[in-house]
């Protein structure tokens, strides 16, 4: 494992399929994360980020004042899903303490990380977080509920995004079964024993830096960065693209709706905060692009309507309440 240092506010590296150790604190390092709910808030608001941007995410932990995220981006879209991740959840978490100021301290740091072996260290990295704390010891680490460690055991309940694969393979080519999650609980306790002993100190560099792999690993991400950019020098055309699946996605909601309901063309008709909110919640489709397409005044309406909406709905399916409003306009 080699670990190659940069200098601060370096352009991020992103292209398609590139992983990233990700990791932010709390402002002031300020205990954002301390109650049950705050991160089950942010757990909520990353299974969201990672379904609207097609994440594949391998490991993750939220600890009092701080998270840590595997992720790796089909897309090459990191710094679009993590700015929708950082503000949704500063808004979400601001609104329920009626304040409006910075969640966390500022930009958050970004590793990109070498797939394979590099990529499964970073996930017992995150794993072994609640350890190093003091908070449980490994035999207990199935205990903590807000990290990947304990969905590894609960297969069924599993986010389709999560995938722990990478974390298995690097601790020894171990197989996702009951056999396999014991004995990779086995190895993170013998790494817990070489980091006291003084003998993983490379483990430790997995927070820092630029970069994370073999040697050249940095040198070919830049050139796989300066490849997507060229690709998406087109940016018309991209966006050309995008509005032409929005618009698809658009055709499939409004099917569902009856002509009826859709006679109410005021801008905060309810049927179009609910279209609204199923397209926020299922694709990464522009705030102003809704606004045009139904209608709805302006890009900051759309986010106020669809945000009253699943708020109002909050635990809710958004399909539900589509068929709710169905029901409403039957004579």
């Amino acid at each position: 494992m080699r670990e190659t240092g940069g200098m601060a506010r370096q352009t991020r590296i992103e292209y398609e399929g590139a992983c990233y150790h990700v990791i932010n604190r709390g402002n002031y390092r300020g205990r954002v994360f301390e109650e049950e709910k705050t991160k089950e808030m942010f757990e909520a608001c990353l299974g969201e980020a990672a379904e609207k941007m097609k994440w594949v995410v391998h490991g993750w932990v939220v600890m009092g004042n701080h998270f840590h995220l595997a992720v790796e981006t089909p897309e090459g879209n990191l710094s679009k899903g993590m700015q929708w991740l950082q503000v949704t959840f500063a808004a979400r978490f601001n609104a329920t303490r009626q304040k409006g100021k910075h969640v966390f301290q500022g930009r958050y740091k970004a590793i990109v990380v070498e797939p394979g072996k590099a990529l499964g260290q970073v996930c017992h990295y995150i794993d072994l977080n609640p350890v190093r704390a003091g908070v449980v010891g490994v035999e207990q680490l199935q205990s903590y509920a807000h990290g990947s460690f304990r969905r590894l055991w609960r297969p069924k309940s599993r986010p389709k995004w999560l995938s722990v694969r990478a974390a298995l393979s690097a601790a020894g080519h171990l197989a996702d079964t009951p056999r396999g999650h014991v004995a990779y609980r086995g190895y993170l306790r013998w790494l817990t024993g070489e980091l006291k002993a003084g003998r993983q100190q490379n483990f430790l560099g997995l927070s820092r830096g630029m970069a994370i792999g073999s040697e050249g690993f940095l040198q070919d991400a830049r050139l796989q960065h300066a490849k997507s950019a060229l690709r998406n020098r087109d940016a018309k055309g991209k966006r050309q693209r995008k509005e032409r699946e929005w618009s698809l996605q658009l055709q499939g909601v409004l099917r569902c709706l009856p002509a009826k309901l859709r006679t109410d063309q005021r801008v905060s008709a309810g049927w179009k905060a609910a279209v609204a909110c199923q397209m926020k919640a299922r694709t990464d489709a522009a705030n102003a692009w809704l606004a045009d397409a139904l209608d709805m005044s302006s890009a900051t309406f759309v986010s106020k309507q669809a945000g009253l909406a699943r708020r109002r709905l909050l635990g809710d399916d958004v399909e539900d309440m589509l068929k709710r409003l169905k029901r409403k306009t039957r004579p």
